[in-house]
């Protein structure tokens, strides 16, 4: 037998009978208080409610999507390379370790009682301890890079109110299994002359040269190499038994939440049932499997943090802070053994648990799960405020690397703070004008067609009274708001020029509800989608166009979703629809930027390319980029007109939201500065045209209106210009001919 052939080592070197059975006993320990651990929050979960969305159909396809996701590490990557870097060597270093570990169990404990002989041995041996060496060193190297960017500044993302030592302990003990892994093999080479030609074995080999230059001799490896290795192996041990405990239980949690995440999450909200005992957060009875799952998902990373723009203008909202507050809180009145061990890193204040004003809701009240509310003004779990300062823009969840659905745990919390009727004042006043008189204005719906009068030249067909191919859902900031009559106006010559076959409903058309179901009122939003489907039913079209993204997202992806018949009998809601409303998809339902970018393609707009030279930027507003993943009609039809279109550094699905969404178009709030003054101020000072930008082009009559605000607020009214995408095409065809 060649020296390749006979290559491998003894497992328990200087280990002796009653050590190795010490091991093996230890190891069945260690994974039984895993498997137990790991039982005891799944069956936590179970006793959630049953969440709306079916989260494990296909669950083969689904296993295999998330095992991409997660090998992958495309999440991590997303906007923050270091990370991405830093997570892929700890991912793949920790897997391949433990794949080696399993190969050398199986060969140890099955493959040499049963057949007599070792796959471990020749080649194959080699092979492997090149991996682990190679996969090893990537583990030490990630996890050194963890430490680094955690604690080169402690006022980084990473850290925060939920910060504790479970953190620090998890960052070193994996260094420790590391680093203590190599010493153990450098001290094993010294002690075990018949390896010192295994130089695939890089690291190991590396190690022992630098012992033996520093005097350490085979007697004194021999010597040594016990306690090192115990040492080592109770590390390990005592760390596959603290999983399911504390925070390293994100390695499997995470998993199962990019398993069960809902791929439209956000853009639909789950229903509520017609259910007169139905609660939304009055307890943690309330919140389903899934959003307990979000719980334990959450590793901490603080990237919804840092995405979230209310958190950035100074709001009292931080997404990370309400997930794990729900989590402390949860495991705080919990009697499930692996709740309240620290696990979630809950700030023991007093015995408290801490709230996300950074209160602390008394113990005793937590103690019998009753008293403290989820969400209220003073003494819930969850400041009222945190709620009302959530834009809805959905930053949180594109930026969560692990599928946290922050949006549906929020909404859930807004819809308990209407039933309760503690909500602003100013969306006490929007949900009466919507309720008496169809808009958020509070005008007569008998004036909502009347942006059209001021169109000489172009006529705007009745929906109601003719068979048209596009039915345009004008929305309410075109109908009443003067700035955004405007660009109703644009759009409406725009369609004429095309001959486009369009109509609108009139004083038919009522607020659409989307931003009326993110605030809470989910009857109030009810009510407006089966009046609109049962005026849909009595018009002759093909395709429904929005002028709004918001109006856009909720006819598209809500509306077909709503079980009319569950409610057609409730004598509160004005319709008799029994039927969904477009659940096949048989009508195309679009934004108009969509539209017309088709219409510039067929070469029915006459646009040349070169009718204008402005220097511009564009905002993504949420609901058409992050929500309905559109973000390619707008700078097409940017580039149509011969304007040179400049990105802000956060753009697509890094937009930063200009402040009206989730009712902040509303809402008053004291902030350090607007949303929409700090992304005028990004649009002018960190764009690469800088002070060049003449106009900043908008998609959206929300974003519209808060962005005429920023630049009057905000000292910007003499460096650039707000225009819509439609008024920008306008101008074009207009200097074109």
């Amino acid at each position: 037998m060649t020296p390749l052939q006979a290559a491998t080592r003894e497992t328990f070197w200087t280990i002796g009978p009653v050590g190795k059975a010490a091991f093996y006993w230890l190891a069945a320990l260690a994974i039984g208080v895993f498997l137990y651990g790991v039982y005891a929050r799944f069956a936590a979960y179970a006793r959630g409610s049953a969440d709306p969305r079916d989260r494990l159909s296909n669950l083969p396809g689904r296993v295999v999507a998330a095992t991409k996701t997660v090998l992958s590490n495309e999440n991590q990557f997303d906007g923050d390379l270091y990370a991405g870097v830093m997570h892929t060597f700890v991912l793949w270093g920790f897997l391949v370790l433990l794949v080696a570990t399993t190969i050398l169990g199986i060969d140890m404990d099955l493959y040499r009682p049963l057949t007599g002989e070792s796959f471990w041995v020749g080649e194959f041996y080699l092979a492997y301890q090149f991996a682990v060496d190679a996969f090893g060193l990537l583990f030490v190297v990630g996890v050194g890079m963890a430490g680094f960017r955690r604690y080169r500044s402690r006022d980084g993302r990473l850290w925060g109110k939920h910060t504790s030592l479970e953190d620090d302990a998890f960052v070193w003990t994996l260094f420790l299994l590391g680093v203590g892994g190599f010493l153990v093999e450098g001290v094993s080479m010294v002690g075990q002359p018949q390896r010192a030609t295994e130089t695939v074995s890089f690291v190991g080999m590396a190690l022992a040269t630098g012992l033996e230059t520093a005097g350490l001799t085979t007697a004194g490896a021999e010597t040594v190499y016990g306690v090192l290795w115990w040492s080592h192996s109770l590390l390990a041990f005592a760390f596959v038994a603290w999983i399911p405990y504390a925070k390293p239980f994100h390695m499997i949690s995470s998993f199962a939440n990019v398993v069960a995440r809902d791929e439209r999450a956000g853009a639909r909200l789950p229903n509520v049932p017609a259910d007169l005992d139905h609660t939304n957060a009055e307890s943690l009875d309330d919140f389903t499997w899934k959003e307990l799952l979000d719980g334990d998902a959450c590793t901490k990373c603080g990237r919804c943090t840092d995405a979230c723009p209310a958190d950035t203008v100074g709001r009292n909202l931080d997404p990370r802070d309400v997930i794990l507050d729900l989590k402390s809180y949860r495991e705080s009145v919990s009697d499930d053994p692996v709740a309240g061990s620290g696990g979630s890193g809950t700030m023991a204040t007093d015995g408290g648990v801490a709230s996300a004003d950074g209160g602390v809701a008394d113990s005793a009240a937590a103690s019998d799960g009753g008293t403290v509310p989820i969400v209220a003004d003073e003494g819930g779990v969850i400041d009222a405020e945190s709620m009302e300062s959530c834009l809805s823009c959905m930053a949180c969840m594109d930026a969560c690397p692990v599928d946290i659905e922050h949006l549906t745990s929020f909404t859930k919390m807004n819809r308990q703070l209407v039933d309760e009727g503690a909500v602003d004042s100013n969306l006490q006043d929007v949900f009466q004008d919507v309720m008496q008189r169809g808009n958020t204005f509070g005008e007569s719906q008998a004036n909502r067609g009347d942006w059209a009068d001021a169109l000489d030249d172009v006529e705007v067909p009745d929906a109601r009274e003719n068979e048209v191919e596009y039915l345009w859902y004008v929305g309410d900031y075109p109908s009443f708001d003067d700035r955004n009559k405007k660009v109703a106006r644009a759009l409406a010559r725009l369609f004429d020029e095309a001959d486009v076959s369009f109509g609108i409903l009139f004083d038919d058309e009522k607020t659409d509800g989307n931003d009326i179901r993110r605030i809470g009122e989910e009857f109030l939003y009810l009510e407006l989608a089966g009046h609109h489907v049962e005026t849909f039913a009595d018009c002759e079209f093909e395709n429904v166009v929005c002028t709004d993204p918001h109006s856009y997202n909720t006819i598209k992806n809500e509306y077909p979703e709503v079980d009319f018949a569950e409610f057609a009998d409730d004598p509160m809601m004005p319709f008799e629809r029994e039927e969904p409303w477009n659940s096949e998809g048989e009508i195309g339902v679009f934004h108009w930027t969509q539209v017309v970018e088709e219409l510039v393609e067929a070469g029915r707009l006459d646009l040349a390319g070169d009718e204008l030279d402005y220097t511009v930027t564009y905002h993504d507003p949420c609901h058409l980029g992050r929500y309905n993943d559109e973000y390619e009609a707008p700078r097409e039809l940017i580039s149509a007109t011969g304007a040179d279109l400049y990105e802000m550094p956060r753009s697509r699905d890094d937009s930063f939201c200009c402040g009206g969404g989730g009712g902040g178009l509303w809402t008053e709030h004291d902030e350090a500065v607007k949303p929409s003054e700090e992304r005028l101020r990004e649009a002018v000072e960190d764009t690469d045209a800088g002070a060049d930008i003449e106009k900043f082009v908008v998609a959206c009559p929300m974003c519209t209106t808060m962005f005429e605000d920023g630049r009057k607020t905000g000292n910007f009214e003499e460096d650039v210009e707000v225009v819509d995408v439609a008024e920008l095409l306008i101008e074009a065809v207009e200097t074109g001919s």
